[in-house]
């Protein structure tokens, strides 16, 4: 998998997560998502996002690159 899918994939989970512990523990978590969301809106316009760093380290590959 690519960076973008990856970091699509841990955005989703992230925002998933947070909605439920949410709903089921405490509201406070929805400040998270809304954290999670301002990061995506941020990376619109910049292309970057931390998680990117993150998962170049772990080797992930941008969509461009060979395996």
């Amino acid at each position: 998998m690519t960076i973008e899918r990856y970091l699509r994939l841990i955005a989703g989970l992230f925002v998933l997560l947070t909605v439920l512990l949410g709903y089921f523990f405490s509201p406070y978590w929805f400040l998270f998502t809304g954290f999670v969301a301002l990061n995506l809106i941020q990376s619109a316009f910049t292309n970057w996002c931390p998680m990117m760093t993150f998962l170049r380290k772990l080797g992930a590959k941008n969509e461009g690159q060979r395996a």
